[in-house]
Order: C-alpha cells, then sequence, then structure tokens
C-alpha cells in the first residue's frame, strides 16, 4: 500500500477530489491523520461509484460498470456496517480473501463477522484499486459484500457487487477485454475465482 500522502496524491492526479466537491488541501490534511498501511476512502456520499469506477485502469483499459447495475450506487452498508461521517476516512487491515473463494456471498458474511471482520463496501474495494490496481488479477479477483441494496418491501436484493476483469464478452464488448469492471454475482452462488474482501477496522479522519 502507498504512504496515505502518495494516495492523496494518486486522488488529486485522478481529479477525485474536485468530483467529489473537496479541496486538494482537504485531501492531503486527512491524509496525514492517517496510519501508514491504511487506504484513504472519500465517502461514496461525495463520490460513489459510478463517478469512481471508470477512473479504475488495468494495462491502459479504463474500468467501467456493467450496463444492466444502473442502480450501482444505491447499493449501501447494511447494518451492523457504519461508515465514520468525514469526507475522507481510511480503511486498515485489507486482506482479498482469497481463501474464501469458491463460497457464496451468504456463507462468507458471516464467517468474515465472526473474524471480527467487516467485508469491504464497492467504493471502498474502487479505492483500493485506484491506489493498487494490481490487486485485480486472473481468477484472483473480489466480491465487495459490504455494500448491499436494500428493496422497498425491506428484503435484500439477492445481487451482490464485485470487482472483476471483463473478458469482452456479451454487452462488455470486445474492446473492454481485461478491463476492470463492476459488476454483481447471486448472494447464493459460488465462483472459484472470486475472494470476499475484508478489513480489520474502518478509522475516521477528523
Amino acid at each position: 500500500m502507498p504512504s496515505p500522502s502518495a494516495q492523496a496524491d494518486r486522488l488529486v492526479a485522478l481529479g477525485v477530489h474536485e468530483r467529489a466537491g473537496l479541496a486538494a488541501a482537504e485531501l492531503r490534511s486527512a491524509a496525514g491523520a492517517a496510519t501508514e498501511g491504511a487506504l484513504l476512502v472519500v465517502s461514496p456520499a461525495l463520490a460513489p461509484p459510478s463517478v469512481l469506477a471508470p477512473l479504475l485502469c488495468l494495462d491502459g483499459r479504463p474500468g467501467f460498470v456493467v450496463e444492466d447495475m444502473t442502480d450501482v450506487d444505491a447499493f449501501a452498508p447494511q447494518p451492523p456496517i457504519v461508515l465514520p461521517d468525514d469526507p475522507v476516512y481510511a480503511v486498515a487491515g485489507l486482506d482479498r480473501g482469497d481463501a474464501m473463494a469458491g463460497w457464496s456471498p451468504d456463507e462468507a458474511l458471516p464467517a468474515i463477522v465472526g473474524a471480527d471482520r467487516t467485508p469491504l463496501t464497492l467504493g471502498e474495494g474502487i479505492a483500493w484499486l485506484l491506489q493498487c490496481p494490481d490487486v485485480l488479477a486472473r481468477n484472483a479477483c473480489f466480491m465487495t459484500i459490504g455494500s448491499r441494496l436494500r428493496r422497498p418491501d425491506g428484503r435484500l436484493d439477492a445481487r451482490t457487487p464485485a470487482l472483476w476483469i471483463s473478458n469482452g464478452t456479451g454487452r462488455d464488448g470486445n474492446a473492454r477485454t481485461g478491463a476492470p469492471k463492476v459488476g454483481w454475482c447471486w448472494a447464493g452462488n459460488r465462483h472459484t475465482w472470486l475472494g470476499f474482501a475484508s478489513a480489520a477496522r474502518r478509522e475516521p479522519l477528523a
């Protein structure tokens, strides 16, 4: 993980601060309060996944959100997950969750919580890849089940967000082959190439 100050410089270079309505100095000040090894995350209220996903890049290919996930920004943390109120916060103790590859989201969530860890949200997963693109690798990608969509009837939508590499098939299009992709999988399905990203804790930086 780059140092917090290097992460802030990276976000400023990408224009994330402008998209979030923050001054570059605010972002750098938050970085000054973060511990080494932690990931800087801009609040999804200011920079939602639909805004950040196109800034992802892998081998020159820009990121994208799958076409049938037009409601991507409606996926939000569900209890007991609570995000800090700060415009920028930090996430420490990241793990891509490779050991859970082949599990379903329904199986992985209680195991993560039972280990006193917290699943990453989609925004946190994107933030990680903005700083460390190589975390996303063929046959070793990850889900971000800290974000779920709550239906009007109170039930959870069966889709769970994930980050992986496009094969350029279907509606993705051949031009997107190898691009980082925000997509989804069913909560009860298992995929051998998807782990479950988690963290030890979230840290306010105010």
